[in-house]
């Protein structure tokens, strides 16, 4: 199994709504992607200076699911509005 865990830095203008946002389109993904095994999405509480604000943790069966998720249409729809509402995201891809 792959594990692909994304995290994300919101801008500040509209942060609880566009969070709120990115975090329904995210779940909506598993319907429409077949290769996406399982998705979590979740907002970070602790709001510390090392913080981000929000994570994702997908699963795939292997390499393979991840690259037909990653161009998958319905994941490039969410990529944009990402793209617009976030300063900065880190990811980490292993083998579990």
């Amino acid at each position: 199994m792959l594990v692909h865990i994304v995290m994300f830095q919101f801008k500040e203008e509209n942060k609880e709504a566009n969070m709120a946002r990115v975090k329904a389109m995210l779940e909506a993904l598993p319907s429409k992607i077949d290769t996406l095994r399982s998705m979590e999405v979740g907002i970070d509480i602790s709001r510390s200076e090392r913080s981000f604000d929000m994570v994702l943790v997908s699963t795939f069966d292997d390499q393979a699911g991840l690259e037909v998720y990653a161009p998958h249409s319905a994941h490039q729809e969410v990529v944009s509005v990402i793209k617009e509402v976030t300063t900065l995201s880190k990811v980490v891809d292993y083998i579990q």
